[in-house]
């Protein structure tokens, strides 16, 4: 009988688990899988490690989205034993590129269960300050960029609050009801946001992040908040942005400037880590790196002459735009266009437009520099010409005989040009538009430029296309107010926009001789005095050539004016006016206002 009770009790014994037999992986194991997956952003492998996997993930998961790093490390610390089980300490670091990196110890409990050790859960493993309901947040701190100031220091744009509304589809629910309710909010602001535009956008934005709907100012963000603010799905992020003190005011080329001030803003931005709730509003600072202040900008703009050139397109119907700089240095002063040039882009800058019989300038200048011509060689100027089958005539066919070059030139007579093309070599054109700036390439800081492109002639009827501008030959204002900042100069200045900041090129044309330059000037004069600018007359030492460019089917035409007076240089282009009285009048408004 004692024997039976001595054996049940030696059985119960062998059945008591005794610690630290388990044959399964150590807590010290648990706890380096933990890392290991935290690190390598396997977040389902680091919530397998815990006791309570749907919390860890949902935490991780969200974590993970809002830091965004490129990388992340960890090391396991010490492991030691304790009521509960085990403690471990290990060191995180998160990096976001280019040198942010976050680093900093956290730890973890463990504890033996059922299935074996288990890290015990709980948002503070991520972070010691990270508490249910929260997440870690990365964003970077920009600093408020610098003014922008124009030639005359006054100031053209200047840092104010604007607003992002953003939308997230898959938190706002019924995503297309909230998008119709904020497309009709948003309407009395941009009447181009639709309901199928913003889904549009959604559906095109990557998984996880926001749709950018509009920025707006403050101002107009205020008209809307009352009907948008509650919507689900939305969020208002604001910062500091450059703006034009006036809505609208040298749009296309401000434009260019706020992005090089942007390039300086993101390199002297700052960063930080949050603790924050799950909407994304910070509750508490981790980490803080300080911005740096962003010095102010100046440009070569003048507020003068941009406003002037404004006003004289404003009236203007069809799209129409005005390009002004000064030859002595190359100083871009005014890139104007009106609403409906606006509409289609910078076309002001890389447009790219038959130049027409302003182009008369370059075949003057080519015909001049061979010696075989002067201001006061006769030439023909028949009413018609036929040109290897191909009929050219002059503006309702005029007829004015055998004249000096001056005297066509201001006449602006086809058949003398296109017969000067004919007779030079296949190249002449391209080189001397080359020399006055059409043809180079230019990177000039704060604006991308199209200049043009004329390609050697190959055959006859090409020649005498390209002598007037029609044909092969393209150009943009921007082009043509080199053109002319060229003569005016004497050589091609190179152009500039944001100062302190150097322009380079793809070549450094030869310079048109000054014999040449001379002759072509005091056409161009004449083009004011008595010829097809007459309206001009009266506008000061204005140099100009006149220039109708069919297109399309040729029975319609832009009208063009390009011209300097002192020291500014200026293209005036009317696109689709059908003649180039119409750049003449503009001209003279915008010559009346500086």
């Amino acid at each position: 009988m004692l024997a039976s009770r001595i054996m049940v009790g030696l059985t119960a014994l062998l059945l008591v688990p005794v610690a630290g037999c388990s044959t399964g992986p150590s807590e010290k194991d648990v706890a380096t899988s933990f890392v290991n997956a935290v690190a390598a952003g396997d977040v389902a492998g680091a919530a397998a490690q815990t006791n309570n996997p749907d919390a860890a993930r949902r935490t991780l998961e969200k974590v993970r989205e809002d830091l965004a790093p490129t990388a992340s490390h960890a090391t396991l610390g010490q492991v030691t034993e304790n009521e509960q089980g085990a403690s471990a300490k290990f060191d995180l670091s998160w990096d976001f590129g280019e040198g942010k990196v976050w680093r900093y110890t956290s730890t973890m409990q463990l504890a033996e269960e059922s299935e074996g050790w288990k890290v015990l859960w709980a948002p503070s493993v991520v972070h010691p300050k990270l508490q249910a309901g929260q997440t870690l947040a990365f964003s970077e701190v920009m600093p408020a960029p610098g003014p922008v100031t124009g030639s005359e220091g006054k100031q053209l744009m200047a840092p104010e609050p604007v607003v992002t509304v953003s939308f997230d589809g898959q938190e706002a629910g019924d995503a297309p009801r909230v998008a119709g309710q904020l497309a009709d909010a948003l309407r009395q602001v941009d009447p181009e946001i639709t309901q199928k535009s913003i889904m549009d956008g959604v559906g095109k934005t990557p998984p996880g992040q926001p749709y950018q709907v509009i920025t707006l100012r403050q101002a107009d963000f205020d008209k809307v908040r009352s009907r948008i603010y509650d919507l689900p799905g939305l969020r208002f992020p604001t910062q500091m942005r450059l703006l034009a003190s006036e809505r609208g005011y040298a749009s296309q080329v401000l434009a260019g400037v706020s992005k090089k001030v942007d390039e300086q803003v993101k390199a002297n931005a700052g960063w930080q880590v949050a603790v924050a709730d799950t909407k994304g509003n910070e509750i508490s600072k981790l980490h803080t790196v300080a911005e740096k202040p962003v010095p102010p900008t100046s440009v070569t703009l003048s507020d003068q002459t941009q406003r002037a050139a404004e006003q004289a397109l404003d009236p203007v119907p069809q799209p129409a735009m005005i390009v002004a700089m000064r030859p002595s240095n190359g100083e871009v002063l005014a890139v104007a266009q009106n609403d409906p040039a606006d509409a289609q882009g910078p076309m002001a800058l890389s447009g790219q437009y038959p130049p027409g019989s302003t182009f008369k300038m370059i075949t003057g200048a080519a015909a001049l520099e061979s010696g075989k011509v002067r201001v006061d060689t006769p030439v023909e100027c028949p009413p018609k010409k036929v040109f290897d089958g191909m009929t050219l005539p002059n503006d309702k066919e005029f007829d004015l005989g055998r004249v000096p070059l001056h005297t066509a030139f201001a006449a602006s007579c086809n058949t003398t040009f296109a017969q000067l093309s004919v007779d030079m070599p296949d190249d002449a054109l391209p080189k001397t538009a080359k020399k006055l700036g059409i043809g180079v390439d230019f990177d000039m800081p704060g604006a991308t430029t199209i200049t043009g492109k004329v390609t050697n002639a190959e055959t006859v009827t090409q020649h005498a296309a390209n002598g007037i501008g029609q044909g092969k030959v393209l150009a943009s204002p921007f082009g043509m107010a080199l053109a002319a900042s060229s003569v005016a100069n004497g050589s091609m200045p190179t152009p500039t926009l944001m100062r302190g900041q150097q322009t380079t090129s793809d070549g450094n044309p030869e310079k048109l001789s000054p014999a040449a330059m001379d002759q072509l000037r005091s056409m161009m004069r004449e083009v004011v005095t008595g010829g097809t600018a007459r309206g001009l007359a009266g506008a000061g030492e204005v140099h100009g050539k006149t220039g109708t460019a069919q297109y399309g089917d040729g029975k319609r035409a832009h009208g063009w004016f390009v011209g300097y007076r002192d020291d500014v240089a200026f293209a005036v282009l009317l696109t689709d006016a059908g003649a180039s009285g119409p750049a003449v009048d503009v001209a003279k408004k915008f010559l009346d206002g500086i």
